[in-house]
């Protein structure tokens, strides 16, 4: 098990930018392809960015553009830059392993925008 730590949520108005980050236990995230996900009440997890080992990145088409996914080797840690932030990505957002090397759900953090 891979210990992911999620942290740099908060409240934002609409149109502002937050930095998520998800720091992890092991060097192996470094390979392993990665995603952010989110889940906003009464509604289904989704991913909404990827990074892939080899650094290809992908999106949900409802964040193309205003989110970006990236990685620190160094310090073990995925980030989402997140910008021109709407209402509708109001959600507890979650790192984790993307495809088979999926563990169970961590804490999130929260991420609000309302003005």
């Amino acid at each position: 098990q891979v210990q992911l730590v999620e942290s740099g949520g908060g409240l934002v108005q609409p149109g502002g930018s937050l930095r998520l980050s998800c720091a992890a236990s092991n060097i192996i995230v470094n390979i392993l392809n990665m995603g952010w996900y989110r889940q906003a009440p009464g509604e289904e997890r989704e991913l909404v960015a990827m990074i892939t080992g080899g650094g290809s990145t992908n999106y949900a088409d409802s964040v193309k553009g205003r989110f970006t996914i990236s990685r620190d080797k160094v310090n073990k840690t995925v980030y989402l830059q997140m910008n021109s932030l709407m209402p509708e990505d109001t959600a507890v957002y979650y790192c984790n392993m993307h495809g088979a090397a999926r563990q169970s759900w961590g804490q999130g953090t929260q991420v609000t925008v309302s003005s």
